[in-house]
């Protein structure tokens, strides 16, 4: 996944340091569907197409324009990682996995309070800007439901049980990849952390 679990990488392990994109070529790419990308993907980078969801636009993209670029498939950049700290540190990771049953009611109460403290407003001036609904900004957590509710189309407590269940399904995502990508060793506590940091915190504290 991107996000937490693609910085955390970076910072550990470097980044590939894949060239800027030709516009031209990012825009070819951009202006067709993601079927059609992903069909070119197959005869430009096979494995790359076979690794990716064919339904995901995003990445899809990513990789076809790379190839196209470059010349150079992203997986062999990403193979060429540059700047990652990971070998310079004392590292003490900790994983928090705590139980799904008390971290989902947390989500909720969550983007209530977002509902409640600015957000509406906030997507409210995204509106009006006019952005382009692809960019990143514009697909965030939330921004879509609130959206659907400034136009009408829901009612406020429609919006609020659909952002939280996009929250859900996203902490979801992440709770399965730091469950199970990062390495083995890497401590995970699963005990709900409402009262008690300290053996949380014992888990990362160096040893004698």
């Amino acid at each position: 996944m991107g996000g937490t679990g693609l910085y955390i990488r970076t910072l550990l392990d470097g980044i590939a340091p894949v060239p800027p994109i030709d516009p031209s070529v990012r825009k070819e790419v951009r202006a067709v569907s993601v079927v059609e990308n992903h069909e070119r993907l197959r005869r430009v980078d096979p494995p790359a197409a076979a690794r990716l969801n064919p339904g995901d636009t995003t990445r899809v993209a990513r990789a076809l324009e790379v190839s196209l670029s470059t010349g150079i498939s992203l997986a062999e950049w990403q193979a060429r990682r540059e700047g990652g700290i990971g070998d310079r540190i004392a590292l003490r990771p900790l994983i928090l996995l705590p139980p799904r049953a008390w971290l989902y009611p947390r989500c909720d109460e969550r983007f209530a309070a977002m509902m409640d403290n600015g957000a509406v407003e906030e997507v409210r001036a995204l509106i009006e800007l006019k952005l382009d609904p692809a960019l990143p900004v514009m697909r965030a957590i939330g921004v879509r439901e609130i959206a659907a509710f400034l136009a009408g189309q829901l009612t406020r407590n429609e919006a609020i049980a659909a952002g939280q269940q996009a929250t859900r399904r996203y902490a979801k995502r992440q709770y399965t990849w730091f469950a199970h990508q990062p390495p083995a060793d890497w401590n995970r506590y699963t005990e709900p952390l409402a009262d008690n940091l300290r053996p949380a915190l014992a888990l990362i504290e160096p040893s004698d």
